[in-house]
């Protein structure tokens, strides 16, 4: 149960506390003030709780509780006193308080407040950790598992990040460009700053200039009144700009002068603004072709092609496909409320096998498909879609015993790595362990 200090200069009113609290179970650790409650605060950082009162010698409750919130500030804190008034509460919630409680109250009002805010400790808590947990499925780890080729690539985002200067992402669709953007962001001094994304694609022209740079009162019909844009939103930050090989030329034009001095107008503003904001840029397509076709402005293509940080798409990195789909399946499984789910070797082989046009997007569709598919413990073959079993490699799982499915895998692994160490890596086993499987299987 959870631990109440207890903090009165009054011996009765602490052991009637005590009394009441250890009577709904709670473990009770009593202070005669405030120097002996930051005391124990000192040496028994279990403590979940402080009930103390305001009126005390040397220190007193108000200021026991700003020292209190210094050093534990998610520590919850009721205040008591007998001399109870609006002021004095509204400054004691001021101060952090999570409750204020008149005297004179009766032991059921104490436990139940006590209940309360522990209640609602434990739910923060909850909120955060299941937050912590969302970023971390949902960071970098989520699409660049370890493996030589991302670790060199996440060395050199480091690198950028630790820099102002614009990054171009380029790669295939569903690679996780944008992961990687905010990653950047993530590690960069702008880390405390907004990330903006913008999509170019899903708007008109003039509207994503809108969008981007803002606009003012009667610049257009329906602009009722003056409206920051994307860039304003991220001062401090960092802008993303998904697929700029979409920008209009009069946009490239806008947001070259933005690199270049960054300042802009509002659509039919006069007035000029300088914005600090970081651009990183991402794109599928092939932008020196597009400045060849004189689709791409050149001195705008240099100006975001300062770092390029080129994502390799899934097929050229096998070995993370195992780290992912298990990633993919906790995840799934947490958003579809079922139980741990493990994913068998045929199924794992086939996923392995798969060429995967669609990148790490269709991976994690693949994998929420399988989990809600699945009545089992395990994800198997059954689960998957028909064009995973439809590959070459992935054919025929459903024929072969368990361990032909293993030579198979194995031999497709060997193909696909470059060493036996890498290979290794992809099976999850260790070199020894492969050694004597392509003995036996006599893939030597």
């Amino acid at each position: 149960m959870a631990n109440i200090l207890v903090v009165d200069d009054d011996r009765n009113i602490r052991r009637m506390l005590a009394t009441a609290l250890e009577g709904a179970g709670y473990v009770v650790t009593e202070a005669a003030g405030a120097a002996q409650a930051l005391a124990r605060l000192g040496a028994a950082p279990a403590i979940d709780l402080v009930v103390t009162d305001v009126r005390m010698e040397n220190m007193d409750g108000m200021r026991l509780l700003e020292q209190i919130k210094q050093t534990r500030p998610a520590l919850p804190v009721i205040i008591m006193t007998a001399y109870g008034s609006i002021p004095a509460a509204v400054e004691a919630m001021r101060l952090g308080a999570y409750d204020y409680l008149p005297k004179p109250f009766s032991a059921q009002q104490i436990r139940q407040t006590v209940a309360r805010a522990l209640e609602i400790v434990s739910l923060k808590q909850e909120n955060r950790a299941l937050k912590s947990r969302l970023e971390r499925m949902a960071g970098i780890d989520r699409f660049l598992a370890s493996s030589p080729q991302t670790a060199a690539l996440l060395e050199v985002a480091a690198k950028a990040a630790a820099s102002d200067a614009t990054v171009l992402l380029t790669g295939e669709s569903g690679t996780g460009k944008s992961l990687l953007a905010r990653h950047i962001h993530q590690l960069s001094p702008r880390r405390s700053g907004p990330f903006v994304s913008v999509a170019c694609t899903t708007l008109s022209e003039h509207l994503l200039e809108s969008e981007l740079f803002g606009h003012v009162r009667g610049a257009f019909t329906g602009a009722i009144k003056d409206k920051p844009g994307r860039l304003e939103a991220a001062e401090g930050g960092t802008v993303f700009l998904d697929e700029i090989g979409d920008l209009s030329l009069a946009l490239q034009a806008k947001l070259l002068r933005f690199l270049q001095d960054k300042t802009f107008e509002r659509v039919g503003g006069s007035e000029t603004l300088h914005i600090d904001a970081r651009i990183i840029a991402a794109t599928n397509q092939d932008l020196e072709q597009l400045v060849r076709e004189k689709r791409l402005r050149e001195d705008l293509y240099y100006r975001i092609n300062v770092i390029e940080l080129r994502l390799p798409p899934l097929r050229a990195r096998p070995a993370e496909i195992p780290v992912l789909a298990a990633s993919f399946v906790e995840a799934a499984a947490a958003t579809h409320g079922k139980k741990a789910l493990e994913m068998t070797p045929e199924a794992l082989a086939a996923l392995t096998a798969y060429s995967w046009p669609g990148n790490i997007r269709e991976l994690r569709n693949v994998i929420e498909r399988a989990v809600v598919l699945s009545r089992g413990e395990k994800i198997t073959v059954n689960d998957l879609p028909d064009r995973i079993l439809a590959h070459p490699q992935a054919a025929g799982p459903r024929n072969l015993t368990l361990e032909q499915m293993e030579r198979r895998h194995i031999e497709f692994v060997l193909e696909q790595a470059m060493t036996l160490e890498e290979a290794a890596e992809m099976l999850g086993i260790n070199v020894a362990t492969l050694w004597r499987k392509r003995r036996r299987y006599g893939l030597e």
